[in-house]
């Protein structure tokens, strides 16, 4: 792999390179998500919002959750961290993509008030930019070798990482390209999913729910074949996190679809 690209007297580090494409890309996700909803936002009385929203959403939401990720990571090794924290804090390797979710979600409940969009409805609209930054920051980690790949493997499309952050010469699963496609499946689901609630009723909060689920249930699935220390019931600690998430997901899912028919029944009487 590819941990460093040199241009002349630059080095720069492809993880860095993709953390970079991936805000930019789900920048124009979000953007578009905000645009194709613009009539029905404007409708929200007191809605703060801009033809760049996107944009400043995901600069913000995003440079915390790096934040939180790093946290997260960190953390996760306490012993070592207190040891000899600032070198760890700064380090250009290794994020945790719970620790991103928790510092990006409170960074858009911040600024679902800010826009005056209800918090749910906002998060409906940030999901699908959400997966697709993710997918991208995974290639960020395929490309540098930092470890997130999988057990190793004779599978064809196994592969080595002799260059790597984190070297291996065995053939492993690159989960970080398997991520990549799930995640993006999962961007397309909510996105068809926005395009429903254009036409039809739907409950606010929906696409967030099934965001956390879908997302909780891959990356859980995923954990079995990485190489991440276990924890929990011999589970690592995402696979925890992604309960947590699955979890939560299908609580909120169950709540707002019954407000929803209450809702509609109420409507109807």
């Amino acid at each position: 792999m590819i941990p460093f690209l040199h241009l002349g007297p630059l080095t720069i580090p492809t993880f860095g390179l993709m953390v970079a494409t991936a805000l930019f890309v789900s920048a124009y996700v979000l953007q578009a998500d905000f645009d194709r909803r613009r009539p029905q936002l404007e409708r929200i009385k007191g809605y703060a919002g801009k033809r760049d929203e996107g944009f400043l959403v995901i600069g913000i939401a995003g440079l915390v959750g790096l934040a939180g990720a790093r946290l997260y990571h960190v953390l996760e090794s306490p012993a070592e961290f207190f040891a000899d924290p600032w070198p760890q804090l700064f380090s250009r390797f290794g994020f945790a993509w719970f620790g991103g979710f928790l510092g990006g979600f409170v960074a858009l409940l911040f600024l679902a008030r800010r826009l005056k969009i209800p918090v749910l409805e906002f998060l409906d609209i940030c999901a699908p930019a959400a997966c697709v930054g993710y997918a991208i920051g995974r290639i960020g980690c395929l490309l540098s070798g930092d470890g997130d790949y999988g057990m190793p493997t004779s599978l064809p499309w196994g592969m080595s990482f002799p260059n790597g952050v984190v070297p291996t010469t065995q053939r492993v699963h690159p989960t970080p390209l398997y991520e990549f496609f799930i995640w993006l499946a999962i961007a397309a689901i909510l996105w068809r999913m926005g395009a429903r609630y254009l036409r039809e009723p739907m409950a606010k909060g929906e696409i967030f729910s099934l965001y956390l689920i879908l997302t909780g249930i891959a990356r859980f699935l995923i954990e079995f074949i990485r190489i991440n220390p276990r924890s929990f019931f011999g589970m690592s600690n995402a696979q925890t996190a992604s309960l947590a998430s699955i979890a939560l997901g299908a609580g909120l899912l169950v709540y707002v679809k019954s407000q929803f028919r209450a809702l509609k029944k109420t409507a109807a009487a």
